[in-house]
């Protein structure tokens, strides 16, 4: 392994730092998008059965306190506004949804952006490796076919290299954009939920 590394000239050593940042952001997003950390089941379970009791809600506001999540603060939002007329208070919450939704995307982007440079490098580095080789045909010894061609193969590592960063990361990018969306959907449906049951026979609809 070290000698793959070495053999890849300079670029090896802004890609190897690539394949650190992709694994950290990869890791983090993971735990960061558990959806028992988004979305936990104790606090999804009492807002399915909170009715309008005053004694409720106030139980419901000390289980988002303990489950400190994103549905646990835009459900604080929508008990804070609850005096409000539903329209004030739907659209104060679509604006602490898009808050929330840009919390979960955080890093996401950084993955796009390793997918884009990863096979880039990778290209550069075969580029430079190529350019040398090549350069160095007229010195006595390089006119060997057999050199030449393990000389090819050795500018060919930061290719393998790059790919071997872009795939990972443009599966985890892909991933984890899809659980972002499917997360917002579901706190979408249950803050609906709660927002209906809330506001039924009080003629704010």
């Amino acid at each position: 392994m070290w000698k793959f590394l070495v053999d890849g000239g300079p670029i090896m050593i802004p890609m190897v730092l690539t394949s650190i940042v992709a694994v950290a952001f990869i890791i983090e997003r993971g735990l960061a998008l558990r959806w028992a950390k988004v979305v936990p089941p104790e606090l999804e379970q009492a807002m399915l059965r909170c009715p309008q009791n005053r004694k409720d809600i106030e139980e419901l506001r000390l289980i988002c306190l303990r489950y400190p999540s994103a549905l646990s603060r835009l459900l604080l939002a929508a008990i804070e506004h609850l005096t409000w007329a539903k329209e004030e208070n739907v659209d104060a919450l679509e604006t602490q949804a898009r808050h929330e939704v840009v919390g979960l995307e955080r890093y996401v982007v950084m993955l796009e952006i390793i997918v884009g440079i990863a096979p880039l490098l990778g290209l550069l580095g075969t580029l430079h490796g190529l350019i040398r080789l090549f350069g160095g045909l007229g010195t006595p010894g390089m006119a060997d076919s057999a050199r030449i061609a393990e000389g090819i193969a050795i500018t060919l590592n930061t290719t393998f290299m790059g790919l071997m960063i872009a795939i990972p990361a443009l599966i985890a990018w892909s991933y984890y954009n899809k659980k972002i969306e499917t997360l917002a959907v579901e706190m979408a449906m249950l803050l609906e939920r709660f927002m209906r049951n809330q506001y039924r026979g009080k003629g704010k609809d």
